[in-house]
């Protein structure tokens, strides 16, 4: 091991990206994570739990962000607009295209991540459905809302991965909003 330097964690994500994507995610093991990171092994256990974890890390802060916002929006908007206001909010959040592009590519190509994105998005509605309930929208609105606000999220997240014109995530989802209402009015 060489000098301590800064960003351990940062390392350790990007030595994972490379390994998975050079050799599959199955194949790259926590030891050869750290190695290529230039860190022991028991410091990617230290940030990590295993190595799913590296791509899956900010999940719970996703959710936060996403609850917060729509407790916080106003009460007299409706709860599709609440939830556009948040959805919008992941913007900050998403910001490194290219990682993201990377990291999708890695899932679609292993079942148990994909399995373990798709919990992610389940988790990501329930969540959402609880925040619309406690502000009052009943059932199945609120289910049904969390749902489609899930569904805008994953169809604006593949068209900013797939876009070659920088636009940005918020601008995105209120496209995919706008199409959502389109449809639902038989446009």
């Amino acid at each position: 091991m060489g000098r301590w330097e800064p960003n351990a964690r940062g390392r350790l994500e990007q030595a994972a990206l490379e390994l998975y994507s050079e050799r599959g995610f199955e194949q790259a093991t926590a030891a050869e994570i750290a190695a290529r990171a230039g860190l022991a092994e028991r410091t990617f256990f230290r940030y990590f739990a295993d190595k799913r974890e590296v791509l899956f890390r900010g999940a719970g802060e996703l959710q936060e962000l996403l609850v917060d916002k729509v407790a916080t929006a106003p009460d007299s908007l409706a709860p599709i607009d609440a939830v556009a206001i948040a959805l919008e909010a992941l913007g900050a959040v998403f910001h490194q295209r290219e990682y993201s592009r990377l990291r999708q590519k890695i899932i679609a190509a292993n079942a148990e991540l994909q399995e373990r994105e798709l919990i992610k998005l389940a988790t990501l509605s329930t969540a959402l459905a609880d925040v619309l309930r406690r502000r009052g929208v009943a059932e199945p609105a609120a289910s049904l809302t969390a749902e489609a606000g899930i569904a805008v999220f994953k169809v604006t997240f593949q068209r900013w991965i797939d876009d070659t014109n920088d636009r940005d995530f918020g601008q995105l989802v209120r496209e995919s909003l706008a199409e959502l209402r389109a449809v639902t009015a038989g446009k």
